[in-house]
């Protein structure tokens, strides 16, 4: 075989690297991932497009006669301006550099993005109506855009690659449900077509929602946001360093590493040395902070012979996320579903008298993780009557989860960089916003944390008038639990009704909505549609003004108090023709709380107890679960929780990290 010699290597070689160079540095022409086919793109606004390309050309990008040009950065990034669009539509949106890329079937209407937790990333499908609106006849100029869900220790300029979906029978199950309901009414006035946004994240914290730099400027969040590693594989070596030093000092002489957990769930006394966890109660406030994983959950129980007797149900309430239990060493059930109640049929022989076991293997997927509920839904029904099973049990971490990245409240603005950052250039109409269940234990300081954030989505997006429309909390948990007015939710309430402050705000009162068992309430049309209301009034397409009745001022008058009210809609009433007046709590001098009849007087509400003579304070609708309260307006809308006093709130001294 011939050789080449070495002396002509580099004047062969030389072509061949310059051509592997070039197809190296071509990149095709792209839309950024928040742009599809089927989309819809502000109306009456300029229109920002923006991508990626090989560095140094020059690319034209057309849309409905509107032409622009762009030059593409060395970074390989491109930015177009087009003038305004009214609505309308199909359009194509078309981009021509090195390469042709064609997007079909653009709509130009309004673009509302839904951010919060769960109840707004609801879907249609699991509503109480989901059904019937699946199956029915769609408008097409109705599209949905689920924005996959990522945390991320940086902001990203990419979301993750998803589809804008068209309204049609059988699609429409996984929009937003919320979102759906209010598009469907803004549609029946405007005409338009509506694209929905949705960055919405289950049991995600206000705080994972705020930009960087105006976290750094809050003194609660800057400590967190400064210490997050550099990238996110960074960030989930350090979380699980966290997390295993938290453990193990929990657990101490506890290992953590591959542990023989065979016999935990045994009838026997192998856990005298376990700490304990009370339930209900999830272990992140106790302890186990940021816990993701498996904990084993043991309690010894002593039964006389007649309660050991014949067949018996074990209830253990709700458990997030999954659980296995055996009693006395016998698996009796399991089940995944972190608001599902646990009820196990025990058969006759399997309990003894003397002393019993109950061991419970709990994996938690994220979130919260334990027990959950009321402490009566966590007993143990014998032929003999009930045993409460509430208090300590035993606990001990088989496993920690971590995953290849954070998750939205590993820390402030995690959730923002992964889902909202992206979209920033995008021109929207408005903002729905449905959430606060997460921040209930911190509810004082989501007043002011909550109108920051409003201010500061209004810089990001450009629009200092940018609507923004929320859903105040619904009813939850069982009205045994209720405390004459107190109560987090309740708290969370009010905080959430200071962002009325601000301009261009409205606040959708769902405390007639909610379900005592579950914090995702299947009634969902009402609350789009109240949100609706309040949009079509903020631009002048309805009269009346949606809010519900507010108070207007309170005096005292002897042994009574009185409350006076506005936007009444022709007139305040109960829910119910002829029931009384429900909700009402005073208070004197002494700050506790009885409750006050009530009766009507015009647009006033006058309160009175015969257990306070001299009454100085009133509350309504004041409660973890408000749904007994019965005021409403003419036009059927709630009247919102309210206070006259300015009395320290219960949750005024928590705040993040402390």
């Amino acid at each position: 075989m011939t050789k080449t010699p070495r002396s002509l290597l580099p004047a062969l070689l030389t072509p061949l690297l310059l051509a592997l160079s070039a197809a190296t540095a071509h990149a095709e022409v792209r839309l950024s991932n928040v742009f599809g086919d089927h989309m819809v793109l502000q109306r009456d606004r300029p229109l920002h497009l923006w991508g990626t390309a090989t560095p140094g050309q020059t690319l034209t990008v057309e849309l409905a006669g509107r032409k622009g040009t762009a030059r593409v950065g060395a970074d390989g990034r491109w930015r177009v301006q087009l003038a305004a669009l009214p609505a309308g539509g199909p359009h194509r949106v078309v981009v021509k550099g090195d390469q042709t890329v064609e997007l079909k079937d653009v709509l130009i209407g309004d673009v509302w993005l839904l951010g919060g937790q769960s109840n707004m990333e609801w879907p249609l499908a699991q509503t109480d109506t989901g059904p019937q609106e699946v199956a029915s006849p769609q408008n097409a100029q109705l599209r949905h855009l689920r924005v996959p869900l990522r945390a991320s220790v940086t902001p990203e300029a990419e979301i993750v690659p998803a589809p804008w979906v068209v309204a049609e029978p059988g699609r429409v199950g996984e929009f937003s449900a919320v979102g759906y309901h209010f598009a469907r009414q803004m549609q029946a006035v405007q005409g338009v077509p509506i694209g929905l946004i949705q960055t919405a994240w289950g049991g995600s914290m206000l705080e994972t929602w705020v930009r960087r730099d105006a976290a750094l400027r809050d003194p609660d969040l800057a400590p967190a946001v400064k210490a997050l590693p550099t990238d996110n594989a960074a960030f989930s070596v350090a979380m699980r360093q966290l997390l295993t030093q938290r453990v193990s000092a929990w657990q101490p002489g506890l290992p953590l590493q591959d542990p023989d957990a065979s016999r935990w769930s045994a009838a026997e006394d192998l856990d005298r040395n376990w700490p304990t966890l009370q339930t209900p109660g999830l272990w992140e406030g106790q302890g186990l902070a940021m816990l993701d994983g498996v904990v084993w959950m043991r309690k010894r129980l002593e039964l006389s012979a007649a309660q050991a007797a014949g067949a018996a149900q074990l209830h253990l309430g709700a458990i997030d996320d999954c659980d296995e239990t055996w009693v006395n060493g016998q698996r009796v059930g399991g089940q995944c579903g972190y608001e599902l109640p646990r009820r196990y049929a025990l058969p006759a022989g399997l309990l003894r008298a003397g002393a019993n076991w109950i061991a419970v293997r709990v994996t938690d997927t994220g979130g919260g993780g334990g027990f959950d509920g009321p402490p009566a839904d966590m007993r143990l029904d014998t032929a003999a009557g009930a045993v409460s099973l509430a208090g300590a049990w035993r606990a001990r971490v088989e496993q920690i989860a971590t995953s290849a990245g954070p998750a939205a409240n590993d820390a402030p603005t995690l959730g923002h960089n992964g889902l909202v950052a992206p979209l920033q250039g995008l021109s929207v109409r408005g903002v729905l916003w449905y959430q606060g269940e997460t921040n209930a234990g911190r509810a004082a300081a989501y007043a002011e944390g909550f109108k920051r954030l409003i201010q500061d989505w209004r810089y990001q997006f450009d629009d200092p008038k940018l609507p923004v429309f929320f859903v105040q909390l619904a009813a939850w948990r069982p009205l045994a639990e209720n405390r004459p007015a107190a109560g987090d939710w309740a708290e969370l309430r009010e905080s959430q009704a200071a962002a009325l402050a601000l301009p261009h705000t409205g606040m959708a009162t769902a405390i007639d909505l909610g379900d005592p068992i579950d914090i995702h309430p299947r009634n969902k049309r009402s609350v789009g549609n109240r949100l609706a209301a309040l949009a079509l009034h903020e631009f002048g397409l309805r009269a009346a003004s949606a809010t519900g009745p507010r108070l207007l001022g309170h005096e005292v008058r002897g042994g009574e108090i009185q409350l006076r009210f506005g936007n009444t809609a022709g007139g305040l009433r109960t829910a119910r023709s002829g029931e009384p007046l429900r909700g009402f709590f005073v208070a004197g001098a002494d700050r506790r709380w009885v409750p006050a009849d009530a009766r009507f007087d015009g647009d006033r509400i006058v309160l009175r107890s015969a257990a306070v003579a001299a009454p100085v304070a009133a509350r309504y609708a004041w409660a973890n679960n408000p749904s007994e309260a019965n005021i409403v307006g003419g036009d059927g809308l709630p009247l919102p929780p309210l206070r006259t006093d300015d009395w320290p709130l219960d949750t005024a001294a928590r705040r993040y990290g402390r």
